[in-house]
């Protein structure tokens, strides 16, 4: 039953590990400066600067 105990702590103290190292490796392609494509946005790029293109407000030709 120690062995079962043993075993079981060891699994998780290398899901902890490797919960870590993916962290810290994430906090360091972060500080360094952002690639263009990389699955990072900054905060200042979460919003659109372009306006939405939805339908024009008055429609050309259209019958009135």
């Amino acid at each position: 039953m120690k062995y079962m105990l043993n075993l079981y702590l060891l699994g998780v103290m290398l899901t902890l590990l490797s919960i870590f190292v993916r962290l810290m490796e994430s906090v360091g392609a972060l500080l360094e400066s952002p690639v263009p494509g990389s699955p990072w946005i900054a905060r200042g790029q979460l919003a659109n600067t372009e306006p939405p293109k939805g339908l024009p407000d008055h429609p050309s030709g259209g019958v009135q």
